[in-house]
C-alpha cells in the first residue's frame, strides 16, 4: 500500500505515531505537506508534492492541512477533493474536516442528528449579539474557524472575564463590536457550568477507543491542554460513548476528537476536532489511536 500522511509539523506526535503504525504493517509511505502541493492543467491534470505524483496514492491520512491565507486553504481543500474523485481514500475526507472545522456548521449538524448540544446563535448585527449575550447572562464567543481554545472570550453578567477568571477591563461591547467588524458574524454559546473540566474521547470507525478529562488550571476557565490545562484519564458511561460515536458520524468523521461537557442538565457536545491529536490519548491511558486509524483502510480499498 502506498500511503501518504499530510503534516506541516515534522516534530508532530500524531503523524510520527502514524508513520511508526505504517511501518510495522509494511506500508510504502510518504511525509506530505500540502503547502508544497502543485497542480499542473494541462492536455492532463498533474497533482505533485516535491515531485510526488499525488494520485498514485492509495491513501492519505490527513493530520493537518495548513493555516495561512483562505486561498491557499481553500487550494488545498480543492486538492484532496480531487484527489478523492481520482481515486486516493482521503482519511477524513476533505468534507468532514471542512465540517468539523466550522464550529456553526458542526453545531448545527449535531443539532439535526439530535444530540445535546448548548444554547447556540450565530448573529451577524452587533445590536442582535449584544441583545443575545445579555439574555443568556453567561456565554461563551468563539471564532467559528479557532483552535486550541485561542480567540475565545466569556461575558458573564455583562463583565468580560479573563481565561484565569479575573474580570477584563474591557467594555465587553467593545469587545463584540470590534469581533464582529473582523469575523462579519459571532457565533455565541451559552457557557455550561461545570467541574472546572471537560473529556476529550477519541472515536475511530464508530467505536471509543480512549477519552481523558481536560482540566484548567486553577481559577481559569479554559480547559484545553494547549492553553495550560491538565489530563486525566476518564471512563465514558455507555451512553456518553454513544454521544461521542453518533457525534463523528453526524460530522462524517471515520476518526475524530469529540469534546463532550458535563453540566446542570446532563452531557452536551461542544465540538468535534477532525484532525485530532493522539498524544493526549496516549499519554493518560496509554492508547495509541494510529494502528486503529491505519486498519480501518484496508477495508476501504
Amino acid at each position: 500500500m502506498r500511503l501518504g500522511i499530510a503534516v506541516t509539523d515534522p516534530n508532530d506526535w500524531t503523524a510520527a505515531a502514524l508513520l511508526q503504525a505504517a511501518a510495522d504493517r509494511g506500508f510504502e509511505t510518504y511525509v506530505i505537506d500540502l503547502r508544497n502541493t502543485d497542480v499542473a492543467i494541462n492536455e492532463d491534470v498533474i497533482i505533485s508534492s516535491e515531485g510526488l505524483i499525488l494520485p498514485t496514492l492509495d491513501a492519505l491520512v490527513v493530520r493537518d492541512v495548513g493555516a495561512g491565507p483562505m486561498e491557499g486553504v481553500s487550494f488545498r481543500f480543492d486538492v484532496l477533493r480531487q484527489l478523492e474523485m481520482q481515486g486516493t481514500l482521503i482519511l477524513n475526507s476533505p468534507e468532514a474536516i471542512r465540517n468539523a472545522a466550522n464550529k456553526y456548521h458542526t453545531t448545527y449538524l449535531l443539532a439535526k442528528a439530535g444530540l445535546p448540544v448548548p444554547a447556540t446563535f450565530s448573529v451577524q448585527d452587533r445590536d442582535k449579539a449584544i441583545e443575545i449575550i445579555s439574555d443568556l447572562k453567561d456565554a461563551v464567543v468563539k471564532p467559528v474557524f479557532g483552535y486550541k481554545g485561542k480567540g475565545i472570550i466569556r461575558v458573564k453578567d455583562r463583565k468580560m472575564i479573563e481565561p484565569n477568571g479575573s474580570v477584563s477591563q474591557i467594555p465587553w461591547e467593545d469587545q463584540i463590536t470590534q469581533m464582529i467588524e473582523q469575523w462579519g458574524m459571532l457565533y455565541i454559546q451559552e457557557f455550561i457550568e461545570n467541574q472546572g473540566r471537560d473529556i476529550r474521547a477519541f472515536v475511530v470507525n464508530g467505536k471509543v477507543l480512549g477519552s481523558i478529562y481536560r482540566s484548567a488550571q486553577q481559577g481559569h476557565w479554559i480547559n484545553n491542554l494547549s492553553q495550560g490545562g491538565a489530563s486525566a484519564p476518564c471512563r465514558l458511561t455507555s451512553s456518553q460513548e454513544e454521544i461521542c460515536a453518533k457525534a463523528a458520524e453526524a460530522v462524517g468523521t471515520v476518526f475524530a476528537g469529540v469534546d463532550l461537557i458535563e453540566g446542570p442538565d446532563g452531557t452536551m457536545v461542544l465540538e468535534v476536532n477532525g484532525t485530532p491529536s493522539g498524544a493526549g490519548i496516549y499519554n493518560s491511558c496509554g492508547i495509541n489511536v494510529a494502528g486503529h486509524i491505519l486498519d480501518y483502510i484496508p477495508s476501504k480499498l
